[in-house]
């Protein structure tokens, strides 16, 4: 583990009560989780599968694709993330399985899993090009990878809407490639490089539309969202 890392680990901790609560607003929750059930259906086979949910977080998406049928663990690093997603996961019957694990390279035998999923993970990611690679390794042939991200901050992660300065610092941000991404084609090429096979970005105009009806977080834009799949 990383100075790098123990940083961003403590950012999200700190954030982690706000941003559960966004997540878990009563006014979009039920639209949202029938959005992302769409998003996650098209992208993966037919349930069941085993699922690995890599920088889970709250575990949106871990309970989500719980939810289609999948057999779903999350992994974080974060601990007061990965407290709200074991709270939201207790919960469910048949929740995810949450546990502390680096997204980078999860602890896990070679071909434990059918897909390896993240949402909002890669711009964040130390060694993009190791970490998928070794999702690569998890998955059994045939097996998907899907991604869900943005370019969040095209013009530098200096001009963002909000405050990283503490944690984000030039240190950080040095160690992560996507951070600053111009286009979801920087995404893609990760992938590729990686190769996995048919790799392809879809954008999710559900959820922008979602978006622009209800607004976005404080302080963040409007943004299109996509989910960049490939296939071992």
């Amino acid at each position: 583990m990383t100075a790098v890392q123990d940083r961003i680990n403590a950012y999200w901790t700190g954030r982690a009560p706000g941003y559960d609560a966004y997540v878990q607003r009563p006014e979009r929750f039920a639209v949202d989780q029938q959005a992302w059930s769409q998003v996650w259906a098209a992208a993966l086979p037919p349930a069941p599968l085993d699922v690995l949910d890599v920088g889970t977080g709250t575990g949106q998406a871990a309970i989500v694709l719980a939810g289609l049928g999948h057999r779903v663990t999350g992994i974080d690093l974060s601990e007061g993330m990965l407290e709200r997603a074991r709270h939201h996961a207790a919960a469910m019957p048949g929740g995810p399985v949450i546990a502390y694990g680096d997204a980078v390279s999860p602890d896990f035998p070679a071909a434990s899993f059918d897909a390896v999923t993240s949402r909002y993970l890669m711009w964040t990611l130390r060694e993009p090009q190791v970490a998928v690679a070794n999702w690569v390794r998890l998955l059994r042939p045939g097996g998907t990878v899907a991604v869900v991200d943005s370019t969040w901050f095209p013009d530098g992660l200096d001009n963002a809407s909000e405050n990283f300065a503490d944690h984000y610092d030039s240190t950080v941000r040095s160690a992560l490639p996507l951070a600053t991404a111009k286009s979801i084609d920087q995404t893609v090429a990760v992938l590729e490089r990686a190769g996995l096979r048919d790799v392809t970005a879809v954008p999710l105009t559900s959820i922008y539309e979602l978006d622009q009806r209800f607004g976005v977080a404080p302080d963040h834009e409007l943004k299109l969202q996509y989910i960049v799949t490939g296939r071992r």
